[in-house]
């Protein structure tokens, strides 16, 4: 004979079970991580032995130098692996506070303007100033930035409303999508060349000097984030409820999506417009998670796998070609989002 659960009882089984689920994923995606990350030590034209890889990685604590390994490891390897893996945590985060926020799976900065703002401000920067290294991840920077607060400013109407956001947005990324085709019919052959080769999103020339600015802005970002996380969640109930609740709903939307847009313009910079990644992070955390939580830690380590694996595949792919990780990235989201677009259409929910 079982007995029945009490209502206390069966709340706290749920909320068990689902931290457990929560755990569960969380460490599945962090191993997998740990492990796409020591193949990129591992893999290359070069192939470095494990034990090797671990002595390189020892080297400045234990004295014991091997020049041609300590060059690939740590020069080569380890730079662009911890820039694909922060690069990629930092649009997934974009990409699941946009989504969250205004409760649209396809509300990433890829869709709604914000990396099209960084390129065009780029192009601008190559083309017509003659800029390079550097000063165009600077420029991509600005035009991000001011992209985000040109659409916050045109869809302010007494407070933001998440429709308004997003169709601004995506006619902000038509016109700069425009601004750029017409950049390219006034450049040189040779500007043009390097405007694409930006626009693609590439790991190629990975170095320690990219990584400082993405980490020391993850520093600032990750913790304002968390502690807005409380308030979005409040939000999800809507900004009346919200506002009852004591959240602070347009402080704390702004905020948000100033985080955003920093995650966005920092990853942007350091490797340029990587496509899809912010996009898919969320959605794939979510599924996972299966209701077990809000999915922001989930989606950075999926944001960081997606990356890293992209990389790997865009290096190895192809005998003697380095694709760039936006070529790879490119086709995996465009089939996960026909494959997510036929799952609603399957369940009804695309009229």
């Amino acid at each position: 004979m079982t007995m029945a659960l009490t209502p206390s009882a069966a709340v706290h089984a749920i909320r068990g079970n689902l931290a457990t689920r929560r755990r569960n994923v969380t460490l599945g995606l962090a191993a997998a991580l740990a492990l796409t990350f020591a193949l990129a030590l591992y893999l290359g034209d070069f192939p470095v032995a494990p034990l090797d890889v671990l002595r390189s990685l020892l080297s400045p604590l234990t004295g014991e130098v091997n020049k041609g390994v300590d060059f690939i490891v740590l020069n080569v390897r380890v730079p662009r692996a911890v820039l694909a893996v922060l690069t990629g945590m930092s649009f997934a985060l974009s990409g699941i506070i946009f989504q969250t926020l205004l409760r649209n799976p396809l509300a990433s900065p890829d869709i709604i303007g914000i990396s099209h703002g960084a390129s065009a401000s780029a192009v601008f920067g190559i083309i017509v100033l003659g800029l390079s290294g550097l000063w165009v991840s600077v420029g991509a920077f600005a035009g991000a930035v001011l992209t985000a607060l040109a659409i916050y400013g045109l869809a302010w109407r007494n407070g933001v409303t998440a429709y308004r956001v997003v169709l601004i947005g995506i006619g902000m990324a038509a016109i700069m999508g425009a601004v750029m085709s017409y950049l390219f019919t006034r450049a040189r052959l040779f500007e043009v060349q390097q405007a694409l080769a930006w626009l693609i999103g590439s790991l190629n020339a990975a170095n320690t000097g990219d990584i400082y600015p993405l980490a020391m802005a993850l520093v600032v970002l990750i913790p304002l984030t968390i502690a807005l996380l409380r308030t979005l969640d409040a939000m999800q109930l809507g900004d009346d409820t919200a506002t009852a609740l004591g959240a602070r709903v347009e402080f704390s939307r702004l905020g948000l999506i100033l985080a955003a847009v920093g995650y966005a313009a920092f990853a942007t910079a350091a490797v340029g417009p990587v496509s899809f990644v912010a996009f898919v992070a969320g959605p794939i955390a979510r599924r996972l998670l299966n209701g077990a939580g809000n999915g922001f830690l989930q989606a950075g380590l999926v944001g960081a796998l997606v990356m890293l694996g992209s990389d790997m595949v865009a290096q190895h792919a192809l005998p003697s070609i380095q694709l760039p990780v936006g070529v790879v990235t490119g086709v995996f989201g465009a089939l996960f989002l026909l494959w997510l677009l036929m799952a609603s259409n399957r369940a009804g929910r695309v009229n």
